[in-house]
């Protein structure tokens, strides 16, 4: 999981920021954001914990299992709340919601998949590559690398639409700023693709 330890700890301090932020988002005054919010955090900060460089901390199999069993928990969350929402919810904005929890869904069968690939490859740790499938490693890539793209091309007029959801150009709080998190996603996005890099 790890490549040279400079790179381990931006990408340690790019996800625990994210996390940070997700956590502060819970308090936000928009209902969507404070549902989301915590699976983000968890997100960030398990994707912190993978990142730490190896000279720091070197994790037993039975953490990887830890991690795989927390975010398959986590994954399963997601999947009955996007049943869920489907269900109770048929307009057009509850439709982006559900495709909001689906990448939720991908996001944590991703986390699951890098944890039991390091569980099965010690060595991957010390950073001679892990025990990942190239086929599924190049998919999660490809899907990461599009929401990416998505989610960069979204960041442009997100400001407007925050603006215009709050009343005429009110001034929000730090916790309702749409537009951060969307930024903390597209963070969280690339911060997978250079995990997943390392399988």
């Amino acid at each position: 999981m790890h490549g040279p330890a400079q790179a381990g700890w931006l990408l340690v301090a790019l996800c625990a920021a994210t996390g940070s932020y997700c956590l502060l988002r819970m308090r936000s005054r928009i209902e969507a954001q404070r549902r989301t919010a915590g699976g983000e955090a968890l997100m960030g900060f398990g994707m912190a914990l993978m990142a730490l460089p190896a000279a720091v901390l070197t994790p037993p199999r039975w953490a990887w299992l830890g991690y795989a069993a927390v975010f398959g928990a986590a994954a399963l969350h997601t999947l009955w709340a996007a049943r869920r929402n489907r269900h109770h919810h048929r307009h057009h904005r509850h439709h982006l919601h559900h495709l909001h929890h689906l990448h939720h869904l991908v996001g944590a069968c991703a986390m699951v998949y890098m944890a039991v690939a390091m569980a099965a490859t010690p060595t991957a740790h010390a950073g001679h590559g892990g025990g990942g499938t190239p086929m599924l490693t190049g998919a999660l890539l490809l899907y990461f690398a599009g929401y990416v793209l998505w989610s960069g091309a979204r960041l442009l007029p997100v400001p407007t639409l925050a603006m215009a959801e709050g009343g005429g150009g009110t001034v929000t709080g730090w916790a309702d700023r749409t537009e951060l998190a969307m930024a903390c996603r597209l963070s969280m996005g690339i911060a997978m693709i250079a995990m997943l890099l390392t399988l």
